[in-house]
């Protein structure tokens, strides 16, 4: 018998829990930083050095937190369900939680991109870029996120997926993001919503969501009840 699909798209609220820093919590600042300085092209260009080290304390701080019992219990539906998630994270601590489909539609810290070929991405040992790290054309090293203003390639397959989901959940993210946001739109009108998030939406809801109004981790604790009820 054909596993039911899960999907799942997570946002910051899930990474707050594990201590990750988001930066919509503080008027757009971001661990004291103007967002688009050390999130877009722009402040790239303007300040390269501000940039590598913002993302170099980003990689730091994520390798010392640990996957919190949302994550857990993510990984742990991989049991009962086809789970694929897609995550606007740009943390592993999916993967690290023991889910094995994991979609990045913002980049992964753990990955540095050329500057002159964005095909060009590798896997980082340490938590490092330094300026004359190098890509295999003789191009400076960038952080591998998608930063404001750029084109976010995942979000093809990212419809393709949401688009077979039999359940959807939205787990920690305000749903403000766009183009993330709009995921949504592409699942099957007869598949089950779900939305966990600690704040009323300012949105109107789809008729058929369940809204969980709790954080991530109580939220998936109830969630996973409600899910593992309807496929038994």
């Amino acid at each position: 018998m054909n596993q039911k699909k899960l999907v799942v798209l997570s946002g910051a609220g899930v990474s707050a829990e594990s201590g990750i820093s988001t930066f919509r919590d503080s008027n757009g600042l971001w661990e004291n930083h103007d967002v688009m300085e050390v999130a877009s092209p722009e402040g790239w260009r303007k300040n390269r050095a501000l940039v590598q080290e913002f993302y170099n304390q980003r990689r730091k701080q994520a390798r010392k937190c640990q996957p919190n019992a949302a994550h857990l219990a993510l990984a742990s539906l991989e049991k009962h369900l086809e789970v694929q998630i897609i995550t606007q994270n740009v943390d592993d601590l999916h993967e690290r939680a023991g889910s094995s489909n994991v979609l990045h539609l913002h980049g992964e810290l753990s990955k540095a991109q050329s500057t002159l070929d964005p095909k060009l991405v590798y896997p980082m040992d340490g938590w490092e870029i330094k300026e004359g790290d190098k890509c295999e054309k003789g191009s400076q090293l960038r952080p591998f996120i998608v930063w404001f203003g750029e084109a976010v390639p995942m979000m093809i397959p990212a419809m393709k997926i949401a688009a077979k989901a039999d359940f959807f959940l939205v787990l920690g993210t305000s749903m403000q993001v766009y183009p993330a946001a709009s995921l949504i739109d592409y699942v099957p009108r007869n598949a089950d919503k779900y939305l966990i998030d600690p704040a009323q939406p300012d949105f109107s809801l789809p008729k058929n969501l369940i809204f969980i109004q709790k954080k991530a981790t109580e939220g998936m604790e109830l969630f996973t009840k409600l899910i593992l009820e309807k496929i038994a």
